[in-house]
């Protein structure tokens, strides 16, 4: 659950394909390593891909679990969820009991997903104690017009990512992601929050960059706008949602918002 208080938890595990790796062990020991220990009003976002199956039951069954066990809020990740003879890219949330409070979808896939996946229909809009939180699954962060389907304005947009790149270094892949992150958080008005396979994670063929972290539009000194995660570590960030919505009625009264606000 979010409350007063409430931390963002970010992660960047190195994850793995491979049937035998076990990736919620990896998660467990960059939390463990970085020295952060979930609370209930905390809110984890775990990476795109973090569970490989394709069974509905299975995945929500790990996701609740998990949920139980680090006694805090989850943002489960995604999965290749099997409906019948077509494949989506989907995930749900869990509140710190493990129960299933909602569930996104991508809606534009990747070019490497396209054979492999149906696009998906259900925008992320979820409300964890009273907050509203906009998940977006990796690739649809970057389609300004998927914004603009939301019904109301997001305090958390939250990214689970496999962030890919086909250059030597994943230099390219950070800077881009964090200038995006920066721009979404100051022209929504949200913290934004980004989960990611660390770098170099074990994929078949492209190799991850590690792009996760927290993007806050309240900070003043530029350096503070963006934080990273570090690569096989975890990031708790405290968020004041009083100094967010002084963010807003700052730009509120100047006329810069678009978003619906109820």
């Amino acid at each position: 659950m979010i409350g007063c208080g409430v931390r963002l938890i970010l992660v960047q595990p190195q994850l793995s394909v491979a049937p035998d790796h076990d990736n919620t062990a990896a998660l467990e020991a960059c939390l463990a390593g970085s020295h952060i220990e979930p609370q209930g009003d905390d809110v984890l976002v775990l990476p795109e891909h973090f569970h490989l199956g394709s069974d509905r039951s299975r995945y929500e069954a790990q996701v609740s679990a998990l949920a139980r066990r680090l006694g805090c809020a989850l943002i489960g990740g995604s999965q290749h969820e099997q409906r019948g003879a077509v494949k989506v890219h989907r995930g749900v949330a869990a509140e710190a009991g493990g129960a299933i409070v909602g569930s996104y979808e991508k809606l534009r896939p990747y070019a490497a997903e396209r054979s492999v996946v149906e696009p998906g229909e259900v925008l992320g809009e979820l409300s964890l104690a009273g907050h509203r939180v906009l998940v977006m699954i990796c690739a649809d962060f970057w389609f300004s017009d998927l914004l603009g389907r939301a019904t109301r304005q997001p305090d958390l947009v939250l990214v689970p990512a496999l962030s890919v790149s086909r250059k030597a270094t994943p230099d390219y892949s950070r800077a881009m992601w964090r200038h995006l992150s920066v721009t979404r958080a100051y022209e929504l008005g949200a913290y934004v929050g980004v989960s990611d396979w660390g770098h170099p994670s074990m994929l078949p063929l492209l190799a991850s960059s590690g792009v996760a972290g927290f993007a806050d539009p309240t900070m003043v000194d530029p350096e503070l706008l963006f934080r990273p995660v570090a690569n096989g570590g975890a990031r708790a960030f405290e968020l004041d949602f009083a100094a967010l919505e002084a963010f807003r009625a700052d730009r509120r009264a100047r006329g810069f918002f678009w978003m619906r606000e109820g």
